[in-house]
């Protein structure tokens, strides 16, 4: 252990060092966790397993000026948002790590970012990989989800109700703000720099919303482009109210912090911002009653935005009920700047 310590504080630190004194603690539900070739998960009698990765690449997903605790935290967030848009039970998650270098007191922070949220989860890390070259965080969630349960897709129905949880917007205003484009208050921009580096997975709701909502996604991307994905899934098509989703954006709702900005900008920030890790989720309209229940059993707000149409188009409407024409698109790795 003596010479352990010494390793850590000169940062000499090898490979399985890193893992034994940041990654490694007993499992608490998996069968085997980290130490082998493999580890074991068991499944629950009825119960399939749902798996997800998102990758987080320094530079494209986060600054290198990001605090490590909340890079730890946002690193499993969004993968936990991808169980809550399947309505999955989060049981496990495995991690691969590429590192420039042994850097001692970023792991411990940014494994204590990490550990606190899989603690608030109680999911285990059961293994991973660990190597050098650029920052590089990878992470597969896996959960549990009844196959007669499970949220895709795929399963919107004309008529349906769309929601979506929480705020739209605030991570692209935070973004913008970094990149020089928009100037706002300082409270503002930290709350908005929170939603960004600490988005807040909506496991809850996503449970909640079982056997109530016919399809849902999460919004990583935007969302336009991620309800498209549901659109297209479905074959369905769907009509936006432009002023519900505009009021999604928390700083122009919260007196607190009040600000100023155009419609237009309103629904570029929202439509298509991206970074959100909200849930866009359709309901049949007899279900209202039990999506509010949801919603508060959730402690989640939702707002409805709008409903599916048998036209396979998406169409913007303005409170006046005029369509607005529009250019907004979701980012893409490899379109978006």
């Amino acid at each position: 252990m003596l010479m352990l310590a010494t390793e850590v504080m000169l940062g000499f630190m090898g490979e399985f060092d890193l893992i034994e004194t940041f990654f490694k603690r007993p499992a608490r539900h998996a069968t085997l966790g980290v130490g082998d070739d493999c580890a074991l998960l068991a499944v629950a009698p009825g119960q399939q397993l749902a798996i997800s990765s998102d990758m987080l690449v320094e530079g494209r997903h986060f600054l290198s000026t990001v605090n490590p605790r909340h890079l730890g935290h946002k690193a499993l967030a969004v993968n936990l948002s991808d169980l809550a848009a399947c309505g999955a039970k989060p049981k496990a998650f495995m991690l691969a790590l590429s590192l420039p270098q042994v850097d001692p007191h970023w792991l411990s922070e940014f494994s204590q970012g990490l550990w606190a949220l899989a603690d608030a989860h109680d999911i285990d890390l059961i293994g991973g990989d660990t190597t050098r070259g650029p920052l590089n965080i990878c992470i597969t969630v896996l959960g549990e989800v009844s196959a007669t349960q499970a949220l895709l897709r795929s399963g919107a129905q004309v008529g349906d109700d769309i929601y979506v949880s929480g705020h739209l917007g605030d991570a692209r205003l935070a973004l913008e703000v970094f990149r020089g484009s928009m100037k706002v208050p300082e409270a503002v921009f930290e709350h908005a720099r929170w939603r960004m580096e600490q988005p807040t997975p909506r496991v809850a709701l996503g449970l909640a919303l079982r056997g109530i909502a016919h399809a849902a996604a999460d919004i990583s991307d935007g969302l336009l482009g991620d309800l498209g994905h549901v659109l297209k899934a479905s074959k369905v098509g769907a009509v936006i109210d432009t002023q519900q989703v505009a009021s999604t954006l928390a700083c122009t709702s919260d007196p607190q912090t009040p600000i100023q900005l155009t419609l237009a900008s309103q629904l570029a920030l929202t439509l298509s911002g991206g970074d959100d890790y909200e849930l866009v989720f359709t309901a049949s309209p007899d279900q209202r009653e039990a999506v509010v229940s949801a919603s508060q059993a959730s402690q989640t707000k939702l707002t409805r935005i709008g409903r599916v149409t048998a036209s396979p188009d998406l169409v913007l409407r303005a409170a006046d009920g005029q369509v607005l024409p529009h250019t907004f698109a979701s980012f893409d790795h490899f379109k978006s700047p």
